[in-house]
């Protein structure tokens, strides 16, 4: 395990105006810090806890390093401890652990027996979902499609739903990927397979259904919890359509049809931003939407339609007004695109890889390659600036990373570790 020196943690202390009473205890404990799930607290990727330093450091120090096994799964951190959810062998396990140091809390494995199907084998075997943790309790969904909560301080698995009687082989294609939400008292997933599912809505004390919603087939994109005039929803891209869901009722509001079909599949989740959803699908463009309700009836405005870039795997996030994501396109692309008018700003140069996971932080936006790399770029209209770039891992990244107050957690093909700015 690799440890950065005391000084050198009060020279980043200093350089980042870190109080001195943070230097009694770790620096790299953040316990203030929650990143509780997939592109953090609302599901956007915003990190408002972060602060852009003035000069970005020229290279990154590894606080540690520790095997967890694969997977896509993004890390959790609160109260000082970081949760992982990956695989060994046949079975998947959750981890807790301590952010400043890396050493294991408590561990809690179970059988899994998925095999990827034909043309997933390099994805390998997942888990693909990001667990939620929300008022002392981690949700993980299993590759099978089976949803289990845990006891977020002692690690004992508090219930587990099997969905495989309702829907035989409870998942899309190549495992499930969509990732839960919890809303209120509800922990709200899609269900299924590619030909038949719905999203439902389970208490996140007993899970117990509390409604269930549709017979749409599962797809790979994870749902978010939204309010649109007035109205608090669940926004869903399900195989079949985009639709919004009453998240107190379960009762359908609208869709707006956008099928997975053949090869091009139903992969990055929608963002939501000024009203409009940001919808985009492979080799099917990107569109900008936006619900309308008039005399108590619903429907979907389609504001605008392009083409010239798509979305994948990778979710875009916002920054400003501003649409940054990764097109598949030219064998992979960053781009920047305009909100409001849905005209793509910029484009950046191709085969530049398979994925991007994004993250946004005050005029900047932090993208970390599938090959290892962790670019920063402006978030401005004009051109891709890369302001900094670190590799940060030797292997595949695909999960999702965290940005902490001073450091970040980057999960590799099979290791977690915290790096620090020095």
């Amino acid at each position: 395990m690799k440890t950065t020196h005391h000084t050198t943690l009060i020279r980043f202390a200093l350089a980042w105006g870190i109080g001195s009473s943070m230097l009694n205890g770790s620096l790299l404990s953040a316990s203030d810090v929650v990143w509780p799930g997939f592109l953090g607290p609302e599901r956007d990727g915003w990190v408002d806890h972060f602060q852009p330093p003035v000069e970005w450091p020229k290279s990154l120090n590894t606080v540690w390093q520790v095997e967890v096994g694969k997977g896509y799964g993004s890390p959790l951190v609160a109260n000082g401890r970081v949760y992982q959810h990956s695989r060994e062998g046949g079975e998947e396990v959750l981890r807790c652990l301590e952010l400043a140091t890396g050493k294991e809390i408590w561990k809690q494995t179970y059988a899994v027996p998925f095999q990827a199907s034909s043309g997933g084998e390099r994805h390998g075997n997942g888990p693909k979902s990001s667990p939620i943790l929300a008022d002392g309790r981690i949700f993980t969904m299993s590759s099978l499609g089976e949803i289990s909560a845990w006891d977020a301080k002692s690690g004992d698995r508090l219930w587990r739903r099997d969905h495989r009687k309702r829907f035989p082989k409870n998942h899309p294609n190549w495992g499930a990927s969509t990732s839960p939400i919890v809303d209120g008292d509800r922990v709200v997933a899609h269900f299924g397979n590619d030909d038949e599912g719905a999203l439902i809505a389970l208490n996140v004390k007993t899970g117990e259904e509390i409604w269930s919603q549709g017979s749409d087939g599962a797809s790979y994109s994870s749902p978010l919890a939204v309010e649109i005039h007035g109205v608090h929803q669940i926004v869903d891209w399900n195989h079949r359509a985009l639709v919004g869901v009453d998240s107190e009722s379960g009762t359908m509001l609208w869709e707006f049809p956008l099928p997975q079909f053949t090869s091009n599949q139903n992969m990055p989740t929608p963002t939501f931003h000024n009203g409009q959803i940001l919808l985009g699908g492979e080799n099917r463009g990107i569109y900008g939407l936006e619900p309308v309700i008039k005399d108590g009836e619903w429907s979907v405005s389609e504001r605008w339609f392009q083409k010239d870039v798509a979305l994948d795997m990778s979710t875009a996030v916002i920054n400003g007004d501003l649409l940054f994501g990764f097109s598949h396109y030219k064998k992979g692309q960053l781009f920047c695109l305009d909100t409001t008018t849905g005209k793509v700003r910029w484009r950046g140069p191709g085969r530049t890889g398979d994925n991007v996971a994004f993250l946004s932080i005050p005029d900047h936006v932090v993208a970390l390659l599938d090959n290892g790399r962790l670019q920063v770029i402006k978030a401005t209209e004009s051109a891709l600036e890369e302001v900094a770039s670190y590799q940060v891992a030797d292997s595949p990244t695909w999960a999702p990373p965290v940005l902490l107050e001073n450091g970040l957690l980057i999960k590799d093909q099979t290791s977690l570790a915290l790096w620090s700015f020095e």
